[in-house]
């Protein structure tokens, strides 16, 4: 018996992954559970569990491979003893005829994405199918997202054909159990290879694109693993054929090149390729700035009482509830109140709707040395201070550790942002999209304050409200800020709710 190891769902919004290690090689003995391999998204790392106990047989998706969500990576043969050497690939050979039907479905889509339209067909009806090679290619609001086939057969029925859109739980075609012959894939192909001299195959629409437009994949630059040429970077070449060519007396276009730099410095740089988790985070708050109408407020906080009260308690805290007394408690009950009566900051602009929020999902900042992450702590208005500070202490080891799931890291409404801790004094946080609020903390500092009259030494500190302008309003944001800054300043009024 034969045991298929598949890549498992990757969150809301990742749609493929590379495959970073492998653990185990054919011939190898596995228990259940037993880790496999290890996946880099553009966010997390995954770790591939045994599915069952046996041995290791073929590695279909080698080190460095780009998969889809649920793609074939290995397979493990029950019992024991070594695993046969992986049999020669036969594309020649026809599936065994069973009869049976498989549904081709939309893929997961992503987190707010809710249909997509077919854009381009790589197999026509009665053409031939191996599991996981592209079928077609669906275009979103966001990405474009490659359908694979889910088993092997022949494609008995297209049922979305090219320029239909469909919603994310559609039906796109359906592949019979194989009573036809696969065609050797030495037909020919919509487009040859990029001849570059890589062992690298390029995504099957870029292939299409190439061939429709003419362009030859040795012009093309890949932004894909190892240079695999994409969709987008096809699109790019293309558009900058058009533009020399629409304007044949201007200059030649060319990318703008770096600054000069001397022969001693460029022997003492380093160039590091930005990682996923790195490349996202550029990504997310350049498009956050580019769609919110970002718009920032600033308040300060004398800090007396909350140190105060603090000082007072943490030991006992410590002692009760096994956790320290920190001052983001403080700051997430506080905000959670001022929520309650700005309820636009905990909402988001949906088209031409706005979603209102009827609980709170925190998101607290935490730097890794990989990146800024934000852990999710969810229903944070139900949880107690004992239990905010449990759950942030969990949360950023975890984060620390690269250890946090896709889920862990979805779904907030309001973002809190730390970078006091860092001795920031002043700053103005960005937008974590789709969320209209985030609250900027900052480094505590005696200052000079006039007080009843009297000049006095006080532990201030600079608070910063971003926030989305299209949906908040000046007043609601300066309302929110002097709230968060009231209770900060007299605690007892979160107990009274005042």
């Amino acid at each position: 018996m034969t045991t298929e190891v598949r890549v498992p769902t990757l969150g809301e919004s990742v749609s493929e992954a590379t495959v970073a290690t492998w653990f185990k090689k054919p011939g190898d003995a596995v228990a259940v559970d037993e880790m496999l391999c290890e996946l880099e998204t553009d966010k997390v790392t995954v770790e591939v569990p045994a599915p069952a106990a046996g041995v290791m047989g073929e590695l279909v998706a080698a080190e460095g491979a780009t998969v889809g969500v649920d793609a074939l990576l290995a397979t493990i043969i029950a019992g024991e003893g070594a695993a046969p050497a992986p049999a020669a690939a036969t594309p020649t050979t026809a599936p065994a005829a069973s009869g049976k039907s498989t549904d081709v479905m939309v893929p997961t889509l992503g987190e707010s994405v809710t249909e997509a339209t077919v854009s381009t067909w790589f197999k026509a009806a009665g053409d031939s199918v191996q599991q996981d090679e592209m079928l077609c290619e669906l275009e979103t609001d966001k990405v474009s997202v490659e359908v694979p086939a889910p088993t092997s057969g022949v494609l008995a029925e297209i049922l979305a054909p090219e320029g239909t859109t469909v919603d994310a739980s559609a039906k796109l075609a359906v592949i019979s159990g194989g009573t036809g012959t696969v065609a050797a894939p030495a037909a020919a192909a919509p487009a040859p290879a990029a001849s570059t001299g890589k062992d690298v195959e390029n995504a099957p629409s870029a292939n299409k694109l190439m061939a429709e437009k003419g362009i030859d994949p040795a012009k093309v630059q890949g932004s894909g693993r190892d240079g695999r040429i994409m969709k987008e970077d096809v699109q790019a070449a293309s558009a900058a054929v058009q533009a020399v060519a629409s304007a044949p007396a201007a200059a030649p276009t060319a990318p703008t090149p770096r600054a000069p730099v001397s022969a001693e410095d460029a022997s003492r740089e380093e160039r590091v390729k930005m990682t996923r988790l790195r490349q996202t985070i550029a990504r997310r708050l350049k498009d956050s700035q580019n769609t919110a109408a970002m718009l920032t407020t600033y308040n300060e906080v004398d800090m007396t009482e909350v140190m105060a009260l603090r000082n007072e308690y943490k030991d006992l805290f410590l002692k009760k509830h096994g956790v320290k007394l920190g001052f983001m408690s403080f700051f997430t009950k506080a905000c959670v109140h001022a929520l309650k009566e700005v309820p636009e900051v905990n909402a988001e602009i949906d088209g031409t709707d706005i979603v209102y929020k009827n609980f709170v999902h925190m998101g607290i900042a935490a730097g890794t040395p990989t990146g800024l992450v934000v852990p999710v702590l969810r229903d944070v208005d139900q949880m107690s201070f004992a239990g905010i500070e449990k759950a942030i202490a969990e949360k950023g080891a975890r984060a620390r550790d690269g250890k946090l799931s896709m889920a862990e890291m979805q779904g907030g409404t309001f973002t809190i942002s730390n970078g006091g801790v860092y001795g920031s004094l002043m700053s103005s946080p960005i937008l974590n999209p789709p969320q209209s609020g985030i609250l900027g903390m900052h480094k505590i500092q005696d200052r000079p304050m006039a007080i009843s009259g009297q000049v006095v030494i006080r532990p201030m500190m600079y608070l910063a409200l971003s926030y989305d302008h299209r949906i908040v309003d000046g007043k609601g944001a300066v309302t929110f800020l002097v709230r968060v800054k009231e209770a900060l300043e007299d605690p007892r009024r979160l107990l009274m709710d005042l």
